[in-house]
C-alpha cells in the first residue's frame, strides 16, 4: 500500500516553468511540510501547450518540458528530498493537430484500417449517406468549395512524401488516392519503376479493408512503395515529372478536388462541427479527440509509460482527469487499481450539492471540489439571503432562479455547441425505435426533442449504469435510477411536453430495462452526452450569468444555495471521514473560478448587503457616463463590481482579459464562436474607463480597505480548516501567500518562488507579533501552513484515515461564530466564522479544552485541559491549532 500523502503541492509545468525550474522548488516544498508535488499532465502534448491537457504522443515525455534529461533531475531532487509525485493522466482524449499526434495521423492516412482506429471514438458509419469511412475534419475557414477555389488548399510533395496544405495545417495523403498522378509522372519521364509504383498504389488494399491479413498487407506494400518513391525523388528526372505533375493539381480545382474525395477525411468549415462531427470530442473542443481507453489495448498504449513510472517508484499518486468522460468509468479505475494496486488514486469527479462519488470506484476520493464548496458556504452568511437576494433582482431586473437559469443554459448548449453529440445520439435512438413497433413512428424530430429535454433537466453529471456481458448482468444503481426519473419528470413537466409514453421508454432505455445491443448503446452513450451538458451550461454558461455572490460561483457549486450551515459542515466532515478519509482537499486549482483568497474577501459581502447595496448604486450613478447603448447592462456591471471588490487591487489589463473569457463563457451578447465585436469593444471601453477614473478607484480602494483584513481571517480559516480536515490537503503553488487570482489564464501567471524561499527560510526565526505584522504580504499563511504540516507529519495517526473526527461546540453569545473539531482527540481545530458580524469581540463565548496539556502550535502558548476564552485563544493569531502533549512543541 501506498504511504498515505500528508500534503500535495500543484505545480503548472510548461515551457516557461519546465521540470528543471521544478527541481530547483523541491528542497522548499520539503521545508514547506508537502509530501507529494502534484504535477500537471507532462506526456507529450501539442506543441506551445500551457497546460498539457492537450497529450499527442503518451509514449514520451514531453520535450518542452525538458524532456528525459528534465524528467530524471525533477525525480532524483525528489528523491534526494524524499517527496512522493502525483501524476495527472488525461485517459478521455488526446489532442489531433496534425502529424504531432501520429496515430491520428496514421487514421487520417489509412482510415478504419489503420491499427489505431479503434483508438479513438470515432463513429465511421455516422454519415453513411455523404461521407461513408470518412472523418469529418472542421478546419476550413470558409465552405469547403470557396477554399478550394481560393487556392487555399495545395497538395505537397516532399523526398516523396505527399501532403495535404492548408495555411498552418497539415493532413496526409492515402497513397491509393496518388496512382493517377503517379502514373502520369511516370509516362512523362518514362519511369517503369514509377509506374510500377503507380499500379501497386491502384492495387493496395483499400483504408476501409479490417481484416488482419488485408490490413498487414496494406501497411506492408505502403512501406515499400514509400521507400521506392523516396528513392526515385532522388533522381532528377522522376522527380521533376512529379512535381510537375503536383503543380498542376494545384493550378486545377477539379483535379485536386478528385484526390481530396479519395482521403480518409472530409475537410470542411469549421462551422459544420456543431452538426457533423463524427467522433466524439472534449466537451466542444475540434481538437480534442475521444479516446475508446475501456479497449485493453488503448488502455496499455496510453498508460504504458506513467505504469512504468509507477512500477519503479516515481510515481506514487494519479490524479485522473474527466473521468465522466469515459464510457465505462468503474470498469477504467478498476482496471487502473489491479494493473497498480500500491497507489493513490483520485479522480477529478465534479460531485453536484449532495451527490455522492460512486461506492463502487476503486479510488481514493476526488479532487476535492465537494470540499471546497463545503468550506465557502460555512463563511457565507445565511441570515442575510433574502436581503441580498432582493437587491440583486431589483438591480438587475431579473427574478428567474438559478435552477430556471441551468436549465436555460442546458438547452443552449445542447443545442448550440453540442449538435454533433445530439445528432449522433438521436440517429442511435431513431435506430432504436424502428426495432420497437410501439415507438417506430416517432419522428427524428420527436425523438431529438425528448434527448434534448431529458439531457437539458439532468440533475448530476451523468448516471453510471453498464450494461451486461456473457453472464454479467447490468449494473443499475440506485442513484441512477433515481436521477434518470427525476430528469424523466422534470422533463414531462414543460410545456410542450414530450409525448409521455416517449419519455416512459426513454427512461426504460436509460436504466437498461430494455434488452438489446443498439438499446444498451444508447444508455451508455447519454451518459457521455449529459457530462460536457452539465460542464457546459453550468460551469461555463450559467455560473457566467448568474451573480448573486459570485463566491458560490465555483464548480460543483449551487450558487443557489445560500451558504452551509455549521451542523451541515461537521455531517459532512463525518462523512468524509468515514468514506474517503484520503480524498484531496483543494482550495484553489487549476480550474477554479476564483482563487481560495478572492472567494474568502467575496464571502463577506453576504455579512454587509445594506453596505454593498449603497455603495453598488453609488458606483452605478457615478458610472453612468461610460454606459453607452446600454452595455454593459445591470447584471453584467454588477458582475464587474463585485469581480473588482474581490480581487482588488487588479490591473486594467488583468481585467480586460478576464472580462473577455467572462462574456464569451456567458453566451448572451457574444461567444467563443459568435464574438461580437463592437459589444465586447463597448465592455472593454467601461472597463477601461472606470480603471482610469481615479474617484472611482480611491472609492473602491476606500471599500475595500476595511474587508482586506476580515478577508485574510477567513482565508486563514479555510486554510487551516483545509489542512485538518478528514482528507489530504492540497495547495495551488503561490497560494502559501495571498493569491488574488481570477480564473485561467490569470490563475497561471509566473509564481516567485525566490521570494517564497526567502520568506520560509526566516519563518523561524520570527516570533508571532512579527510574523502578524507582515499580513499585507501572506506570512501568516506560510506560517499556518509550514506549522500545520509538521503537526501533520508528527502525528499522522491523528489526520490518517483511522484518525477520528468530532465536532466541539463553543458556548456563549458568539457560538455561531466558532468552527472547532478534534481529529484523533489529540489536535483541535478552532476558527472563527462571520467575522465582520463577530466585530473583533467573541464577548463571553468559550470553548472546552479536553482534559490534558495542549499547545497552541501557532502561538507556541501553552493550555490547560477546561474552559478556554475565544478571546484569549485567539489574541495572537486569528486561528489556533492545538496538540495535547509536549511533544508536539513547534519546532
Amino acid at each position: 500500500m501506498f504511504p498515505e500523502p500528508r500534503a500535495t503541492y500543484r505545480i503548472q509545468l510548461h515551457q516557461d516553468f519546465d521540470f528543471f525550474a521544478a527541481a530547483e522548488i523541491i528542497s522548499y516544498l520539503a521545508e514547506l511540510g508537502i509530501s507529494h508535488i502534484y504535477c500537471s499532465p507532462y506526456l507529450q502534448a501539442a506543441s506551445g501547450s500551457t497546460h498539457g491537457y492537450d497529450v499527442v504522443d503518451p509514449t514520451r515525455v514531453n520535450a518542452g518540458l525538458g524532456g528525459e534529461s528534465g524528467h530524471r533531475a525533477m525525480l532524483q531532487a525528489l528523491k534526494q528530498a524524499s517527496l512522493g509525485q502525483v501524476l495527472d493522466l488525461v485517459p478521455n482524449h488526446m489532442a489531433i493537430p496534425g502529424r504531432e499526434n501520429p496515430w491520428w495521423w496514421d487514421v487520417l492516412e489509412n482510415g478504419p484500417s489503420s491499427p489505431y482506429a479503434s483508438y479513438f471514438d470515432v463513429d465511421w458509419d455516422s454519415s453513411e449517406d455523404r461521407w461513408p469511412n470518412r472523418v469529418l475534419l472542421p478546419v476550413l475557414g470558409d465552405h469547403y468549395g470557396r477554399v478550394l477555389e481560393a487556392g487555399e488548399l495545395r497538395l505537397v510533395q516532399d523526398q516523396g512524401e505527399f501532403t495535404l496544405k492548408y495555411h498552418e495545417h497539415s493532413f496526409p495523403v492515402d497513397p491509393c488516392s496518388l496512382s493517377g498522378l503517379l502514373a502520369r509522372a511516370a509516362h512523362n519521364c518514362g519511369s517503369d519503376l514509377l509506374g510500377f509504383l503507380a499500379g501497386c498504389c491502384s492495387r493496395l488494399p483499400r483504408p476501409t479493408v479490417t481484416k488482419r491479413r488485408e490490413v498487414m498487407r496494406r501497411h506492408r506494400d505502403k512501406a515499400v512503395i514509400a521507400g521506392l518513391l523516396t528513392g526515385l525523388c532522388a533522381e532528377p528526372g522522376p522527380r521533376m515529372a512529379i512535381e510537375g505533375e503536383v503543380d498542376r493539381v494545384n493550378q486545377d480545382p477539379d483535379a485536386l478536388d478528385r484526390i481530396l474525395d479519395e482521403q480518409n477525411y472530409r475537410l470542411a468549415w469549421w462551422r459544420t462541427a456543431g452538426r457533423d462531427l463524427g467522433y466524439r470530442r472534449f466537451f466542444d473542443i475540434n481538437s480534442l479527440a475521444g479516446m475508446r481507453v475501456e479497449n485493453e489495448d488503448v488502455f496499455a498504449a496510453t498508460h504504458s509509460l506513467p505504469l512504468k513510472w509507477v512500477r519503479e517508484g516515481s510515481v506514487q499518486g494519479l490524479r485522473i482527469d474527466h473521468p465522466d468522460g469515459l464510457r465505462n468509468p468503474a470498469g477504467y479505475f478498476q482496471r487502473l487499481r489491479d494493473t497498480c494496486p500500491g497507489v493513490w488514486i483520485v479522480a477529478e469527479k465534479i460531485l453536484e450539492p449532495g451527490e455522492q462519488a460512486p461506492p463502487d470506484w476503486p479510488i481514493e476520493g476526488t479532487t476535492g471540489y465537494d470540499f471546497l464548496n463545503l468550506v465557502t458556504g460555512l463563511f457565507v452568511d445565511q441570515s442575510k439571503e433574502d436581503l441580498l437576494t432582493d437587491f440583486y433582482v431589483s438591480f438587475c431586473g431579473n427574478d428567474q432562479d438559478f435552477k430556471a437559469l441551468v436549465r436555460v443554459c442546458k438547452e443552449k448548449v445542447i443545442r448550440e455547441l453540442l449538435g454533433s453529440e445530439l445528432n449522433r445520439l438521436t440517429s442511435l435512438f431513431v435506430a432504436v425505435c424502428e426495432k420497437h413497433r410501439r415507438h417506430r413512428d416517432y419522428t427524428r424530430h420527436e425523438l431529438q426533442e425528448a434527448l434534448v429535454r431529458v439531457g437539458a433537466n439532468y440533475p448530476v453529471y451523468r448516471s453510471y449504469v453498464r450494461t451486461g456481458s456473457g453472464e454479467k448482468e447490468p449494473v443499475v444503481s440506485q442513484a441512477d435510477k433515481y436521477y434518470v426519473r427525476e430528469a424523466i419528470a422534470l422533463a414531462a413537466e414543460e410545456t410542450p411536453e414530450p409525448d409521455a409514453e416517449l419519455l416512459s421508454f426513454l427512461e426504460a432505455l436509460l436504466l437498461l430495462e430494455i434488452p438489446g445491443v443498439l438499446e444498451g448503446e444508447l444508455a451508455m452513450r447519454f451518459q457521455q452526452f449529459t457530462a460536457p451538458v452539465m460542464a457546459k451550461g453550468v460551469e461555463d454558461t450559467a455560473f457566467y450569468r448568474y451573480s448573486r455572490l459570485l463566491c458560490l460561483n465555483e464548480v460543483g457549486g449551487d450558487p443557489g444555495h445560500f451558504g452551509t450551515s455549521l451542523e451541515k459542515f461537521h455531517r459532512q466532515a463525518g462523512t468524509a471521514r468515514d468514506k474517503r478519509p484520503l480524498s484531496l482537499l483543494a482550495g484553489s486549482t487549476h480550474d477554479t473560478k476564483r482563487s481560495e483568497d478572492v472567494r474568502a474577501r467575496l464571502c463577506l459581502v453576504s455579512e454587509i448587503p445594506e453596505k454593498w447595496r449603497n455603495q453598488v448604486q453609488a458606483w452605478h450613478e457615478q458610472n453612468r457616463k461610460y454606459i453607452t447603448d446600454g452595455v454593459p447592462e445591470p447584471n453584467t456591471e454588477y458582475f464587474i463590481y463585485q469581480t473588482l471588490a474581490g480581487a482588488w487591487p487588479i490591473s486594467p489589463e488583468r481585467l480586460e482579459i478576464y472580462l473577455e473569457k467572462a462574456l464569451r463563457e456567458a453566451k448572451e451578447h457574444t461567444s467563443w464562436t459568435s464574438p461580437d465585436k463592437d459589444y465586447e469593444r463597448r465592455m472593454q471601453e467601461f472597463a477601461r474607463s472606470v480603471m482610469q477614473d481615479e474617484r472611482f478607484c480611491r472609492g473602491m480602494q476606500e471599500f475595500i480597505e476595511p474587508l482586506i483584513p476580515a478577508g485574510r481571517v477567513n482565508s486563514l480559516a479555510q486554510t487551516l480548516i483545509r489542512m485538518t480536515f478528514p482528507g489530504v490537503p492540497d495547495i495551488y503553488q503561490g497560494c502559501e501567500l495571498w493569491d488574488m487570482s481570477l480564473v485561467d489564464p490569470d490563475n497561471r501567471r509566473p509564481v516567485d518562488f525566490q521570494m517564497r524561499q526567502m520568506f520560509l527560510a526566516e519563518l523561524p526565526g520570527l516570533q508571532v507579533q512579527e510574523i502578524m505584522e507582515r499580513m499585507n504580504v501572506g506570512l501568516p499563511k506560510m506560517w499556518l501552513i509550514r506549522q500545520a504540516l509538521g503537526l501533520r507529519r508528527r502525528r499522522p495517526h491523528a489526520f490518517g484515515p483511522d484518525g477520528e473526527y468530532r465536532p466541539v461546540y463553543a458556548r456563549g453569545k458568539k457560538s455561531d461564530h466558532v468552527v472547532a473539531f478534534l481529529r484523533g482527540e489529540i489536535v483541535l481545530t478552532v476558527v472563527p466564522r462571520l467575522v465582520l458580524g463577530l466585530g473583533g469581540d467573541f464577548e463571553d463565548t468559550v470553548l472546552d479544552l479536553p482534559p490534558g496539556d495542549w499547545e497552541n502550535v501557532l502561538t507556541g502558548e501553552r493550555l490547560a485541559g477546561g474552559k478556554i476564552e475565544l478571546s484569549r485563544l485567539l489574541d495572537k493569531f486569528p486561528v489556533a491549532l492545538c496538540a495535547r502533549d509536549r511533544e508536539v512543541k513547534a519546532e
